[in-house]
Protein backbone atom coordinates (compact mmCIF):
# COMPACT_ATOMS: atom_id res chain seq x y z
CA UNK A 1 0.00 0.00 0.00
CA UNK A 2 1.57 3.68 -0.94
CA UNK A 3 2.25 5.78 2.26
CA UNK A 4 -0.10 8.53 0.96
CA UNK A 5 -2.62 6.02 1.14
CA UNK A 6 -1.53 5.22 4.28
CA UNK A 7 -1.28 8.62 5.42
CA UNK A 8 -4.68 9.46 4.15
CA UNK A 9 -6.56 6.50 6.59
CA UNK A 10 -4.04 7.39 9.53
CA UNK A 11 -5.14 11.23 8.67
CA UNK A 12 -9.34 10.30 8.68
CA UNK A 13 -9.14 7.64 11.74
CA UNK A 14 -7.49 10.41 14.09
CA UNK A 15 -9.97 13.17 13.20
CA UNK A 16 -12.44 10.70 13.70
CA UNK A 17 -11.35 10.07 17.09
CA UNK A 18 -10.67 13.98 17.67
CA UNK A 19 -14.24 14.79 16.70
CA UNK A 20 -15.29 11.85 19.12
CA UNK A 21 -13.10 12.55 21.80
CA UNK A 22 -13.96 16.43 21.78
CA UNK A 23 -17.87 15.68 22.01
CA UNK A 24 -17.28 12.61 24.82
CA UNK A 25 -15.59 15.42 27.19
CA UNK A 26 -17.89 17.89 26.57
CA UNK A 27 -20.76 16.08 27.43
CA UNK A 28 -18.97 14.87 30.29
CA UNK A 29 -18.19 18.22 31.87
CA UNK A 30 -20.94 19.85 31.18
CA UNK A 31 -22.55 16.65 33.43
CA UNK A 32 -20.58 17.02 36.00
CA UNK A 33 -19.44 20.94 36.01
CA UNK A 34 -15.63 20.36 35.76
CA UNK A 35 -13.49 22.23 33.82
CA UNK A 36 -9.95 21.94 32.50
CA UNK A 37 -7.82 24.28 33.54
CA UNK A 38 -4.36 24.52 32.24
CA UNK A 39 -3.16 27.83 32.40
CA UNK A 40 -1.92 29.98 34.85
CA UNK A 41 -4.46 32.56 34.96
CA UNK A 42 -7.51 29.86 34.71
CA UNK A 43 -5.76 27.58 37.68
CA UNK A 44 -5.46 30.94 39.59
CA UNK A 45 -8.99 32.10 38.71
CA UNK A 46 -10.27 28.43 39.90
CA UNK A 47 -8.47 28.46 43.00
CA UNK A 48 -9.98 31.80 44.31
CA UNK A 49 -13.36 30.80 43.22
CA UNK A 50 -13.17 27.45 44.92
CA UNK A 51 -12.69 29.29 48.61
CA UNK A 52 -15.40 31.45 50.85
CA UNK A 53 -15.12 34.84 49.71
CA UNK A 54 -14.77 37.70 51.81
CA UNK A 55 -15.06 41.63 51.29
CA UNK A 56 -12.41 44.17 52.86
CA UNK A 57 -13.90 47.19 54.48
CA UNK A 58 -12.51 49.60 51.43
CA UNK A 59 -15.16 47.23 49.03
CA UNK A 60 -17.83 46.88 51.80
CA UNK A 61 -17.91 50.36 51.44
CA UNK A 62 -18.10 50.61 47.46
CA UNK A 63 -21.05 47.23 47.78
CA UNK A 64 -22.69 49.26 50.38
CA UNK A 65 -22.68 53.01 48.36
CA UNK A 66 -24.03 51.44 44.75
CA UNK A 67 -20.65 51.81 42.77
CA UNK A 68 -19.68 48.29 42.65
CA UNK A 69 -22.06 45.68 42.46
CA UNK A 70 -20.93 41.79 44.40
CA UNK A 71 -21.75 40.02 40.51
CA UNK A 72 -18.98 42.20 39.51
CA UNK A 73 -16.58 40.74 41.55
CA UNK A 74 -17.98 37.18 40.55
CA UNK A 75 -17.57 38.38 37.03
CA UNK A 76 -13.77 39.31 37.53
CA UNK A 77 -13.16 35.85 39.26
CA UNK A 78 -14.54 34.08 36.35
CA UNK A 79 -13.56 36.11 33.45
CA UNK A 80 -10.52 38.28 34.67
CA UNK A 81 -6.99 38.69 33.65
CA UNK A 82 -4.77 37.87 36.38
CA UNK A 83 -1.88 40.28 35.81
CA UNK A 84 1.15 38.72 37.10
CA UNK A 85 3.70 40.80 37.16
CA UNK A 86 1.14 43.48 39.27
CA UNK A 87 0.80 40.28 41.51
CA UNK A 88 2.41 39.51 44.93
CA UNK A 89 2.79 35.70 44.72
CA UNK A 90 5.63 35.22 46.78
CA UNK A 91 3.98 37.20 49.82
CA UNK A 92 2.75 35.11 52.73
CA UNK A 93 0.26 34.25 54.67
CA UNK A 94 -2.11 35.26 51.78
CA UNK A 95 -0.84 35.33 48.25
CA UNK A 96 -1.73 38.75 46.51
CA UNK A 97 -3.10 38.31 43.05
CA UNK A 98 -4.12 42.10 40.64
CA UNK A 99 -7.57 41.26 38.26
CA UNK A 100 -7.46 43.59 35.50
CA UNK A 101 -11.30 43.01 33.36
CA UNK A 102 -13.91 45.69 31.83
CA UNK A 103 -17.18 46.51 33.77
CA UNK A 104 -19.58 48.55 32.33
CA UNK A 105 -17.11 49.67 29.24
CA UNK A 106 -14.45 50.62 31.43
CA UNK A 107 -11.33 48.85 32.35
CA UNK A 108 -11.34 47.96 36.32
CA UNK A 109 -8.58 46.09 38.48
CA UNK A 110 -9.38 43.93 41.78
CA UNK A 111 -7.11 42.91 44.25
CA UNK A 112 -7.43 40.02 45.83
CA UNK A 113 -5.72 37.88 48.42
CA UNK A 114 -5.61 33.97 48.56
CA UNK A 115 -5.52 32.95 51.53
CA UNK A 116 -5.48 29.37 52.75
CA UNK A 117 -8.84 29.30 53.71
CA UNK A 118 -10.78 32.30 51.99
CA UNK A 119 -10.36 34.79 49.27
CA UNK A 120 -10.45 38.28 50.36
CA UNK A 121 -10.81 40.99 47.60
CA UNK A 122 -9.21 43.91 49.31
CA UNK A 123 -9.36 46.82 46.73
CA UNK A 124 -11.77 47.96 43.46
CA UNK A 125 -10.65 50.71 41.19
CA UNK A 126 -11.43 51.84 37.61
CA UNK A 127 -8.22 52.32 35.78
CA UNK A 128 -7.78 55.71 34.04
CA UNK A 129 -6.68 55.87 30.61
Amino acid sequence: MPFLKRLGYYLIGLSLGIVFLAFLLKKKTSETGSEFCYFPNCRVLKDLRSKPLTFSDNVEELLSSGRLDSTHVQYFLKEGSVDFSKSNTKSTPCKEYLIEGIINEKEASLLVRNCENSTIAEAFEYTTQ
